[in-house]
């Protein structure tokens, strides 16, 4: 997939979460939802990097995908949605 990202977002994404968001790329979907508390159509990707589950907020943009944040999942997402 093609994403893109604000430079600035992914160093706060790195202090916050330990990932940058071009990571994002490497991630082996399981599990996607709509996202429909705001105004901009957003999602939630959940699957696997380097075998941990982690969690994406995106949308999407002029046909690629804004990376919003990237985290580690939590076991209750992971039971929720995968």
């Amino acid at each position: 997939m093609e994403i893109e990202f604000d430079p600035a977002k992914d160093a706060v994404n790195i202090d916050k979460h330990g990932i940058s968001l071009s990571r994002a790329t490497d991630l082996h979907l399981l599990a996607y939802v709509d996202d429909d508390r705001f105004i901009e159509p957003r999602f939630r990707l959940s699957g696997l990097i380097d075998g941990e589950a982690y969690c994406v907020a995106g949308t999407a943009r002029d046909g690629k995908v804004r990376v919003i944040s990237l985290r580690r999942a939590r076991a209750k997402e992971m039971k929720r949605y995968v």
